[in-house]
């Protein structure tokens, strides 16, 4: 799928399929030189992160080792339920491990400050965090993150593995909708 495929849906497209892989290129320079001579573990964070993991990861030289997890914030509404639950665990022993986090976008921080507290009580000799995406004015909570590709304004965004309703991951671009598409 493509702008032209969008149609009216696609209201304007914020990073195109070059910006984004010519930062990942740069991201992937910057973590091979501060790893340089160990080795890695990407965890990639369901579902989002899909297609940052896959496209990072082939742009890193370093020995690397990836792994996911899937967690949850919310109950069964739209509304945050307070409680992260674990959805799908590492398979992979932390212990001793350098461990790179791989997010698609930070908003709140919130789910990922209670991630990076849980894989840090596993004994890893390190854990940072790489992002496609952070909005810094939605932040609710302070993390620490060592890569980002993109700070954006805090506005909903669609596309490179984010989507709206499980639309739209797939497109190469990340772009905003259309208030039609949400009802907005």
């Amino acid at each position: 799928m493509d702008v032209q495929d969008m149609g009216q849906d696609l209201e304007k497209v914020l990073l195109s399929k070059e910006q984004i892989d010519t930062r990942l290129t740069e991201m992937a320079a910057e973590i091979d030189a501060d790893y340089a001579g160990r080795e890695l573990l990407l965890v990639g964070v369901l579902r989002g992160a899909v297609m940052v993991m896959a496209d990072l990861s082939r742009k890193i030289h370093l020995p690397i080792e990836m792994d996911w997890m899937a967690v949850s914030s919310y109950g069964s509404g739209t509304k945050s339920s307070g409680v992260v639950r674990i959805l799908k665990d590492l398979d992979t022993d932390l212990h001793g491990r350098d461990v790179l986090i791989v997010e698609d976008i930070i908003d709140s921080g919130l789910t990922l400050s209670w991630l990076l507290a849980n894989l840090r009580s596993r004994g890893p000799a390190s854990v940072e965090i790489a992002t496609l995406l952070r909005k810094p004015e939605a932040a609710k909570v302070a993390v620490d993150v060592r890569y980002v590709g993109f700070d954006i304004a805090p506005e909903f965004v669609v596309g490179y593995g984010l989507d709206y309703a499980e639309r739209y991951r797939h497109l190469p671009f990340v772009g905003t909708l259309a208030p039609h598409v949400y009802g907005g």
